[in-house]
């Protein structure tokens, strides 16, 4: 019995020695680098795509050289290297840190513009997958949050070079947006709840009136309207497609979930 109890603990020794070993190789390794030599190292990992490696580094750059120029951009680039590793909550949580520790960083629209790129890649089908996927079942919390941040690079860092492409994407995200109530409003026309799918197309045109997807706010209001029985709304509103939208097809043939414009059609 003694015999079995001194190797148990002989190979839970062995085991706990190994995994330190592991555990502190990097440490040991980098342990007489400078601050420049740790910060060119992982920046090297994080280009040829070693993600994981180069977020052991920067976190030991952070940790031994918490203070300084090399520190400020270690934690941006740990962010960035979060993001390319999907590793979302951290990546967010990192670029939030930076943004709590360095208010007045000069590289702060670039850590606006990667916040929002990883709020939205919070639904990995967002780009790549989007028009195999239903609006109805699509939570657009992700996209609103996306929009601020663009809204607020575009709003402080008017000039800043990745301000073009935010306002580009902020302009998707208000299709898309716009696309999710159209969703809903269909959802509620199919179900014969007619009210309820006026106020989702009057949400459109009010807050996503510069969008593709008022055309078809306003036939479904027209229908809508005529099945509530409110034949002179139902007039007025299709007059008011007739003036904005002369050659759309709703004028000649009523809105039905046949003949609805798919919501990705606005993406191609």
């Amino acid at each position: 019995m003694k015999n079995l109890f001194l190797a148990v603990a002989l190979g839970l020794l062995l085991s706990a020695c190994a995994s330190t070993s592991t555990v502190d190789k990097d440490s040991q390794v980098t342990r007489d680098w400078s601050v420049q030599r740790l910060y060119n190292e992982a920046h090297d990992e994080l280009m040829h795509r070693n993600y994981t490696h180069a977020e052991k580094l920067y976190e030991i750059l952070q940790a031994r050289f918490p203070y300084g120029s090399y520190a400020e951009q270690a934690q941006l680039d740990l962010a960035y290297t979060y993001y390319k590793d999907d590793e979302n909550d951290k990546a967010l949580a990192a670029v939030e840190q930076f943004q709590r520790l360095y208010p007045q960083h000069p590289n702060m629209d670039y850590a606006l513009y990667l916040k929002a790129l990883i709020q939205l890649n919070e639904d990995k089908s967002f780009v790549s997958k989007l028009a195999k996927q239903d609006w109805s079942d699509r939570d657009p919390k992700a996209n609103r949050e996306a929009y601020t941040t663009f809204a607020q690079l575009v709003q402080y860092f008017p000039q800043s070079k990745y301000a073009d492409d935010a306002r580009t994407k902020m302009q998707k995200l208000l299709e898309a947006l716009g696309g999710n109530e159209l969703s809903v409003a269909r959802y509620y026309m199919k179900r014969g709840a007619w009210l309820a799918a006026v106020g989702r197309a009057q949400t459109v045109i009010s807050q996503y009136q510069n969008t593709p997807n008022v055309e078809e706010a306003l036939a479904i209001m027209i229908s809508a309207y005529a099945n509530l029985g409110e034949q002179a709304l139902s007039n007025d509103t299709k007059r008011v497609l007739a003036q904005n939208f002369p050659d759309s097809p709703y004028l000649q043939k009523p809105w039905n979930d046949h003949n609805a414009i798919p919501w990705w059609r606005y993406w191609k």
